[in-house]
């Protein structure tokens, strides 16, 4: 009876012990499925929080890309149309304005006799003239009000002097010439103080007076047409 007894309480806690380790092995089980799927929540979360982020990321780069291509642009433009400017400036096709002299031609009336034509401005000497200023540092010129360029014409026609079509009899003549700065409208001051130029305007019955340098001259653009009849496109190497 005893043997039995303590075959059962063997039996018994076995059993318990059995039943002990499934349950700690049920627990943690569930203890890992758990933790795994937290886990995995979390790495999801963190997944998707990533996958935003380069989203953001990268339609923030696509805007700065886009916003650099339109500054390029708008620089490439902006270049253009200032490089274009200062080419119209350089042709005398836009008003000018910066500091300079101003030269004034007057007859002299005490020794014009009378009877005779009136006061007369030589072509070859406003071209002389013309010449020495562009020596001596002018960027831009103008004979009344009349804009001097690379093209401009000063020839006599039917004994009246004039420069692109414009007739010079209308005295005091006006030459405005403005230098790059005000250093060097001194300087062409200066130059034109001993210039020999005076002297022959002098033999035609006219005086010639240069005025101090000035801070401000504004000088008209061109008005006449420019003739590019002549003119042809460059080609790129090649014949392209």
């Amino acid at each position: 009876m005893k043997k039995s007894y303590i075959s059962i309480t063997f039996v018994t806690m076995l059993i318990g012990i059995m039943l002990a380790v499934q349950f700690n092995s049920t627990k943690q089980s569930d203890d890992r499925d758990t933790r795994d799927s937290w886990e995995i929540r979390e790495d999801y979360t963190e997944a998707q929080e990533l996958q935003t982020k380069l989203l953001q990321e990268i339609r923030t780069n696509e805007e700065k890309i886009a916003q650099y291509e339109t500054d390029r642009h708008n620089s490439k433009e902006q270049v253009f149309l200032e490089t274009l400017d200062e080419l119209r400036a350089e042709a005398g096709l836009l008003e000018t304005e910066g500091p300079g002299i101003t030269i004034k031609l007057t007859p002299i009336t005490q020794y014009i006799i009378p009877g005779e034509s009136g006061p007369f401005v030589s072509s070859d000497i406003l071209r002389k003239l013309i010449n020495e200023l562009n020596m001596y540092g002018a960027t831009a010129i103008s004979i009344a009000e009349q804009r001097v360029i690379n093209t401009t014409v000063i020839r006599e026609v039917a004994g009246v002097t004039k420069i692109d079509g414009y007739p010079l009899n209308t005295f005091p003549i006006e030459v405005k010439v403005i230098a790059s700065s005000e250093d060097q409208a001194n300087k062409l001051y200066n130059r034109m103080q001993i210039s020999s130029i005076p002297d022959d305007f002098f033999i035609d019955n006219l005086s010639m007076e240069i005025s101090e340098p000035k801070e401000k001259l504004m000088i008209p653009k061109y008005q006449n047409d420019i003739d590019v009849k002549k003119m042809e496109p460059v080609k790129e190497e090649g014949g392209k």
